[in-house]
């Protein structure tokens, strides 16, 4: 921490729960109040996609504690972990829940405090630089661009029960004329790209995958609506991913600014 800068921060006291936001993978991204809520805690409550490197900036004294979901996977029930927290604060610890991205988008924070709140446990969120922006930025795609776009929309590519998400009005977000960035998007990629197009997006439109955003492991595979996901398959991205679609896309070749040895760069 910064000399003389600990007077800037938050007490964090025993018996609070901090909801912080870990970014999207690169540890330069965390926040500084995540870091000294780090350096203070006395448990840390991580997600699976947490970055290590991250986790080595904890307290040493910290007992480090995987609560991961993983989509298809054997995970702990979000009620279990949400009440994990409750135990663990009333038995007087500063819990430390640590979540990729930020804690209130797409990340199941709201969740949790709530939680909080009915068990009257007091809590701060620190908010954390989420994927969705940190992703596409990483990958040279500027979410926003006075020339291309006057709106950004955020969706995620999965419902509740895990199907693809049954509230959205996919006409409606296809002629929205904003980017769109897809959270969470292998497992229904064909399915998204298949719905948009019936619901009016041309299927030329601009679309890229991030893989493992901001991490040295990165990848990007760019293509359109029409494509991307054969392309996908065919490269063999896993999660976690995200899917950008717009004209802002085809600003990768000029802003294009961090290469990871392993980028793919497929255009059709």
């Amino acid at each position: 921490m910064l000399d003389g800068a600990e007077t800037l921060f938050p007490e964090f006291d025993p018996g609070w729960v901090w909801l912080v936001g870990a970014g999207p993978g690169d540890p330069g991204l965390l926040t500084l109040h995540a870091l000294h809520g780090l350096r203070h805690a006395d448990i840390v409550v991580h997600d699976a996609l947490v970055d290590k490197r991250i986790l080595a900036f904890a307290n040493p004294k910290a007992q480090i504690i995987h609560a991961g979901k993983r989509g298809g996977k054997p995970s702990p029930k979000q009620i279990d972990i949400s009440l994990r927290l409750v135990e663990l604060a009333k038995n007087g610890h500063r819990v430390l829940r640590l979540k990729g991205g930020d804690p209130f988008v797409f990340g199941r924070g709201a969740e949790e405090g709530l939680t909080l709140v009915a068990h009257k446990i007091p809590f701060r969120v620190i908010p954390g630089i989420t994927a969705g922006i940190a992703g596409p930025a990483y990958a040279g795609i500027p979410v926003t661009h006075r020339d291309a776009n006057s709106a950004v929309t955020f969706v995620t590519g999965h419902g509740v029960g895990g199907d693809v998400p049954d509230r959205i009005k996919w006409s409606a977000l296809a002629s929205s004329g904003a980017v769109l960035v897809f959270y969470m998007v292998i497992k229904h990629l064909a399915r998204i790209t298949d719905k948009l197009i019936e619901g009016g997006c041309a299927p030329e439109t601009p679309a890229a995958l991030v893989n493992r955003a901001t991490t040295p492991s990165q990848r990007v595979l760019r293509a359109t609506v029409a494509t991307i996901a054969d392309e996908g398959r065919k490269s063999g991205i896993e999660p976690p991913a995200l899917l950008i679609i717009g004209e802002v896309v085809d600003l990768r070749g000029a802003l294009r600014w961090w290469n990871p040895s392993d980028v793919i760069d497929y255009v059709i």
